[in-house]
């Protein structure tokens, strides 16, 4: 489970981009989580006035943003505390030398201008050969934007790094070209901006002028655009009239182009347009990587077994990675000593996901279908090339998703020898890194699976 006080900071952070400043000020100042329990979060507040108001204006919006930042919500309930001004420090979420009871709302990380979070940034990016590709493209976009890989889109499943990465590109331009206008919103915000144009009539005036006055725009969670006909056609424009000056374009989605819902043609295609790239879960190897980067960022040492347990055990998303990480860090420090592979098993038996109950012959199967062949054909001495690519991607989701050992899969598939399932394996796990085409047939498979 997360840290109230980091649960509540990534909440507020994603709640300050959907809302107005004076809005923010008033209804989330003095507030904090009192406590989180079985799924429900208790969030404090000072009086009756706000308690209603959070009720009825904000309680979609802020069980969604605790959601994203924690799967495990369920519900909220807000819990009236008078007099907590005097409260010590640490009963809120520290930001800036402050606490969430008392927000300095100007230092929470969100520039006021920009939308863009000061924390995210290529120096803080873990970069493992799941990601190395959408990082290289951010990278080449920094370096000559609006004329490399415009638009830039990057897409995967929550939790992998995309909105950390956009933004980094956008922190990263303002770096090194001041003058230049960036700015990061979200989909929804885009939306909620144009329905209120629409109401105020002011879509050709205000609207229109505001976001084609930037220089790199950056949108995040795409996908959110399917099926909204008027929203899309006003993208569509805004689209045009900035590639068309040359200014760079960033989205983000949790899918491919091709495969948002009810998304116009015309969009596709200029998604397309520039560089499309995926970013998957994370292999065993590279969370090794990131939770002994976590461990370094937080002053903490895990034993090398227990960080090899974690990477093996916590197969999920990133952002789940880091809240088993945190429970850890929390406990280790209450109880002031280092704990032990049956610690951690205790520690984050919450949070490991069941394992599917799927039969080698099941992934045969649909691998085989996906690609149209004979699944006999997989168990067979043959060398046709329509056979070995299946072949080899099979063996490497048996040992990828499933830790199945190399010679129990050559064993299962036609008794071949358990090298001919290393090179199989190492061969597939090095062309993902280059194969964009790949990457998504072996992630619609995992889907299916």
């Amino acid at each position: 489970m997360t840290d109230t006080k980091q649960l509540w900071e990534s909440a507020l952070t994603e709640i300050e981009l959907s809302v107005s400043k004076a809005n923010f000020t008033t209804w989330f100042k003095d507030t904090y989580i009192q406590k989180q329990e079985n799924g429900v979060v208790c969030v404090s507040v000072p009086n009756q006035f706000v308690k209603d108001w959070l009720q009825k204006k904000y309680h979609k919006l802020i069980l969604t943003s605790l959601r994203n930042a924690e799967g495990s919500v369920r519900s909220i309930e807000y819990i009236i505390e008078k007099g907590r001004r005097g409260r010590p420090e640490e009963t809120g979420v520290k930001i800036g030398g402050a606490r969430a009871g008392e927000l300095p709302l100007n230092d929470f990380y969100i520039n006021k201008e920009d939308n863009l979070n000061s924390r995210y940034t290529f120096d803080s990016f873990v970069v493992g050969s799941f990601n190395e590709l959408a990082y290289a493209a951010a990278q080449a976009v920094v370096g000559n934007p609006g004329v490399s890989y415009n638009p830039l889109f990057i897409y995967g499943q929550t939790g992998h790094g995309k909105t950390h990465l956009i933004q980094a590109i956008g922190n990263q331009i303002k770096k090194n070209n001041p003058n230049k206008k960036v700015y990061y919103l979200t989909t929804e915000k885009f939306l909620i901006d144009f329905l209120n144009s629409v109401q105020s009539n002011n879509v050709n005036g205000l609207f229109k002028e505001k976001y084609r006055k930037y220089d790199i725009l950056i949108m995040d969670d795409i996908q959110f655009i399917g099926n909204k006909e008027r929203s899309q056609e006003e993208l569509f424009h805004l689209f045009n009239t900035l590639y068309n000056n040359n200014k760079q374009i960033v989205f983000s989605s949790d899918q491919h182009p091709n495969l948002i819902p009810g998304l116009e043609n015309r969009l596709k295609s200029r998604f397309n347009a520039g560089m499309t790239v995926d970013i998957p879960a994370p292999d065993q190897e590279s969370r090794v990587v990131i939770i002994r980067s976590k461990c370094k960022a937080n002053n903490f040492e895990l034993p090398d077994d227990i960080v090899e347990y974690l990477a093996g055990t916590l197969n999920g998303n990133i952002r789940e990675l880091e809240g088993a990480l945190n429970t850890i860090i929390c406990h280790t420090q209450l109880k002031n000593k280092v704990p032990n592979v049956a610690d951690i098993k205790e520690l984050i038996k919450n949070s490991i996901k069941p394992q599917k109950n799927v039969s080698t012959k099941d992934v045969v199967k649909l691998v085989s279908d996906f690609y149209g062949i004979n699944e006999s054909s997989i168990y067979e001495k043959t060398r046709k090339k329509e056979v070995v690519k299946p072949r080899q991607i099979i063996m490497y989701i048996l040992r990828e998703d499933f830790s199945i050992s190399f010679p129990t899969i050559g064993q299962r598939l036609g008794g071949r020898d358990h090298t001919t399932v290393i090179h199989s394996y190492e061969k597939i796990k090095n062309d993902l890194k280059i194969n964009n085409t790949l990457a998504q047939e072996i992630n619609h498979v995992r889907s299916m699976i």
